[in-house]
């Protein structure tokens, strides 16, 4: 009997290498592929016939990580394997945690791949060595990477002086941009410091980054 298999992947050329690898074995049937979490939840609202997913993490619209969750509440049945090229604790942690039954990275060859395919439909979790090593680290002490995302509320002045420091712009040049005068810049940045808890420009562009209130 068929394996029925359906893909989430953004980038061409990697889809076209994971269906190489699957290529190989007669069993499995590739029903179909969505290139980011909503256009996948849509095709798989029209064809639930799926036994396994090989989903990717990062995707435009809706990345693998809420794809997961998402498909985990109303699919359980199905099983989810993350292929990806990131093996960060937090993506791992994250992927576990949303539901993923396996975490492997795209360099998988394809005998691994379809192994680990046959492993996680008889209940296995299919992981790379790496990866399997981090997950039982994370799982002897569970970080809580939602920390990392403080409650900060900086006004929309505040994130424009923000961004103009980010670019290496001195408070002159942003009271140009921004036509105030450099006093106000200043002022501007000691309200910025006090409420990022920084005391240098670097620190405070670095925290806004990581807590997501500018670009990185």
């Amino acid at each position: 009997m068929a394996i029925k298999i359906a893909i989430a992947e953004d980038n061409s050329f990697l889809l076209q290498v994971i269906l190489e690898k699957l290529s190989y074995f007669e069993d499995i049937e590739v029903k179909f592929y969505g290139n980011n979490g909503i256009e996948f939840l849509e095709k798989l609202k029209h064809n639930p016939n799926v036994n396994l997913i090989l989903m990717d993490i990062e995707m435009p619209k809706m990345n693998g990580i809420e794809t997961v969750i998402e498909i985990s509440k109303k699919y359980p049945q199905i099983k989810i394997i993350m292929i990806t090229v990131y093996d960060n604790d937090e993506n791992i942690f994250k992927a576990i945690k949303a539901g993923a039954h396996g975490y492997l990275l795209k360099e998988v060859d394809s005998k691994s791949l379809y192994q680990g395919i046959l492993d996680t439909l008889e209940g296995g979790a299919a992981m790379t060595p790496s990866v399997a090593m981090k997950a039982l680290k994370l799982l002897r002490n569970p970080p809580n990477f939602e920390e990392a995302i403080e409650e900060i509320n900086l006004t929309a002045r505040e994130i424009e002086i923000l961004e103009q420091t980010s670019k290496g712009l001195n408070y002159n040049q942003i009271g140009e941009n921004l036509f105030i005068s450099p006093k106000t810049v200043r002022k501007h940045i000691e309200n910025i410091y006090g409420k990022l808890k920084v005391h240098s420009k670097l620190e405070a562009v670095k925290k806004a980054v990581k807590n997501r209130i500018i670009e990185g």
